[in-house]
This record gives C-alpha cells, structure tokens and sequence, in this order.
C-alpha cells in the first residue's frame, strides 16, 4: 500500500463522489445478490447456510477480482486500477453531498421532496415524517454511514489494499441488502449480518474516536464525553452503529433515536446525546465535523503507512 494511494483516492472521493449513472462494483454486487436470493432455500436451516457460502463467496470473490486486476503486469494499468478501486469503496463525498441536498430542500420548505431524498439514503419509511422527524433521521444517517461508507473501507484500505477493502465492501453490502430482522431476511442475512459486525467493530470505535478528535479541534470540548459515548452506544441493538451516532450527537448537542418505522414496524430506537433537536445549524455542524474527521483519518491512514 502506498500513502499516497489513500490520500489520492479520498480526494476524489471527496471531489467527485459516486457520479450518477456511472457504473460502480457496488451496483454489481447487489445484482448479484438479488440472483442468489431468487434460488436460496426457502426452509430456516438450508437458508442460513445458503447465506453462509454466498457471504464467503462473494467475499472472496470480490477479493479475488480486484485482486487480479490490481496485480495486472500492463503498464499503469495495475496502478490505475488499485486508484478507481480505492477510490470507488469510499462514500464520504456522496453521503455529505446528499445530505446537504435534503437539507436545502427542507429549507426551500419542500418537505415532501425532502422525504423522498432522504428515502435514497435510509431504510426506514420516510413518507410521514415530518420536518424535525426528517432531520434527525438525517443526523442519524451520516453519523452512521460516515463509518459504513468511509471509515471501515479505508481502514481495510490501509490494512491490506484495495482487495481487502473490497472483500470488507462485499460483506457491508451484503448487510445493507440482507441484514434485516424480518422474515424474507431473517435466515438469510444472519451469517453476513454477524460478519459485518465483526468487520466493524474496531472502524465504528475509530468513528467515534475521530469525531470526538475533530470535535474538539473545532472548540466542541465536553468533559466526560467519552464516558457519556460509551454509554450510549451501549444502549443500542447493534454492536457498532451507537458509536459514531453518539459521538455526532454529543459533540453537535443533539439527541439522536425515538420513534421510527422499518418495514411497515413501528421502533422506539434508544436516545442517545444530549437533549434537543436537529436544526439547520445542528445539521451543518455535523456535515463540518464529518468531514473533518474523515480527512483526520485519511491522514492518519496514509502516515502509519509512512511510519510502516
């Protein structure tokens, strides 16, 4: 792995996102997800090892092919191809440029087209929210993604290059399409569900970690928030998700979690940060410390690769 790699590929993560209509290795994952659950067993057993073997499959899969095409002996071939593939598992530039872009609408005071924006970026039923429910769901959203779709790839980034990153992006999307606790999902998800959690355990602690660094370089210093972040990402059904959130919502003075649908359920998710609501201000303080805490990794990536 090369520092620069790292620094060249969040830069045009950041300058250019995930380009509407381009193709993406992400896209093609979920197709192919979408065909192996049409000819997955439909009993409870069969199922969960179904998803089992598709999970390390697909994984190792994916490892594999960029592997190879990383490996290419042709002239700059093998270099441009580690730099798209580094470049295309991070998703900082997109999440913050999407963010920004409901929240215009909110302002604009269109909220039912906010509600539709914010469905591309949530699981969660959107069409009743109204403007405050939609900016905490938001809040939520990018504090979460900033470790899914930034800081886990690139620590697998530096860990062991772009293959690894993909394997760890093979497994997240996985999660993100299968990963639900309901009964078309229940089986098969279990196995990449477990995986991902253990493939971010360690990226969603840095997450928080990051936020709470960037925080206090931007005069946000609160005694015992660290105390208060453990806490609260205690109180959350996932081992991970509660990090980064309760870090963004300690650190924006926000309170994230309450009421929510997924799937036609109706969940009262644990509160986590201070009280008080999302706002424009809250909402663009936490677009600021994000992307502040990315770069902060990003730099600290490529230096322990100078250091190793």
């Amino acid at each position: 792995m090369n520092p620069l790699l790292v620094m060249a590929a969040v830069l045009l993560d950041r300058l250019f996102g995930d380009p509407p209509g381009w193709p993406h290795p992400v896209r093609l994952i979920g197709a192919a997800l979408t065909r192996l659950e049409a000819v997955a067993p439909p009993s409870p057993l069969p199922r969960r090892l179904f998803g089992a073997a598709a999970t390390l499959a697909l994984a190792g899969g994916s490892a594999l092919v960029v592997h190879l095409l990383v490996a290419l002996p042709l002239p700059v071939a093998g270099g441009l191809a580690a730099l798209y593939f580094a470049y295309a598992g991070l998703a900082l530039g997109s999440l913050l440029r999407e963010g920004q872009a409901v929240l215009a609408l909110l302002e604009a005071g269109d909220l039912p087209e906010a509600r539709r924006a914010l469905a591309g970026l949530v699981s969660r039923d959107t069409s009743r929210l109204d403007a405050l429910a939609v900016r905490r769901a938001l809040a939520e959203t990018v504090s979460e993604n900033f470790n899914d779709g930034f800081v886990a790839p690139l620590f697998f980034l530096v860990l062991g290059g772009p293959a690894l990153m993909w394997a760890y992006k093979a497994v997240s999307t996985m999660d993100s399409m299968w990963g639900y606790q309901t009964p078309r999902f229940r089986d098969l998800g279990w196995f990449c569900a477990r995986a991902d959690d253990a493939a971010a355990f360690v990226p969603a602690r840095l997450s928080a970690l990051a936020l709470v660094a960037a925080g206090w370089c931007m005069g946000r210093r609160l005694p015992g928030v660290g105390r208060c972040i453990r806490r609260d990402a205690g109180t959350m059904a996932s081992p991970n998700a509660g990090w980064p959130m309760a870090a963004a919502a300690w650190m924006c003075g926000a309170a994230m979690g309450g009421p929510a649908v997924y799937f036609g359920r109706a969940v009262d998710k644990p509160r986590l940060g201070p009280r008080g609501g999302w706002d424009g201000p809250h909402l663009r303080l936490l677009f600021r410390l994000v992307s502040r805490a990315g770069m902060g990794l990003a730099v600290a990536g490529a230096f322990v690769l100078i250091l190793i």
